[in-house]
């Protein structure tokens, strides 16, 4: 099944709206990737809100910068950077020019292209439980798995490469909020935003 062909691919309009309004409402939201003829999907179940005017653990909280250019320019981009030196982590931005928010996607469940994911996370297609559970459960686990990476810093995710598209929550969803996870200033806001008990969450 080609999710892209029953979903409404999200408009700018989505994005340019507060960023707690919309990283209340992306759990759910499924995050596609073209990859040639094929597409890499997944429902968005975790994310974290950052915003640079009020948020020290914000990038773009001591202003403008070559890393964090794209955070300041209108909502419906996509800010890739490199975490840790380490692993690649996405993030939606949101707001009007100059504003600095952004949502990171912390942790998906996969929907299409599960065999290319898991070649990109584990080097082999067919995985255990316990490693599909950990294909896309943490933000450098859902770039390495769907192949994102400082390449696709500032795409507009209202175009054909990387993309959003509408979807409800399922029954008995619920949307619940908590505190960020593995940082250590502004760490008092509850803006991280979940679907309770998926399991795919970075954490449980």
């Amino acid at each position: 099944m080609n999710i892209t062909h029953i979903k409404e691919k999200i408009r700018r309009e989505f994005y340019q709206r507060d960023v707690l309004t919309v990283a209340k409402e992306l759990p759910g939201k499924i995050l596609v990737k073209k990859k040639g003829k094929s597409y890499l999907s997944g429902r968005i179940v975790e994310v974290e809100a950052y915003d640079g005017e009020i948020d020290q653990a914000a990038h773009s909280y001591l202003g403008r910068t070559k890393r964090n250019e794209i955070m300041f320019g209108e909502g419906g981009y996509l800010y890739v950077y490199l975490s840790y030196g380490v692993h690649f982590c996405c993030n939606v931005v949101t707001g009007v020019k100059n504003k600095g928010t952004a949502i990171l996607i912390r942790a998906v469940e996969p929907i299409e292209g599960i065999g290319i994911m898991s070649k990109n996370r584990f080097g082999k297609k067919s995985l255990t439980e316990k490693e599909m559970n950990n294909l896309t459960s943490g933000p450098g686990k859902v770039c390495k798995a769907f192949g994102i990476g400082i390449s696709h810093y500032g795409i507009d995710l209202t175009g054909d490469k990387i993309f959003l598209l509408n979807a409800d929550l399922k029954k008995g969803e619920k949307i619940i909020s908590s505190k960020r996870i593995g940082i250590t200033k502004s760490a008092h806001l509850p803006w991280r935003f979940f679907i309770k008990n998926n399991p795919y969450l970075s954490r449980k």
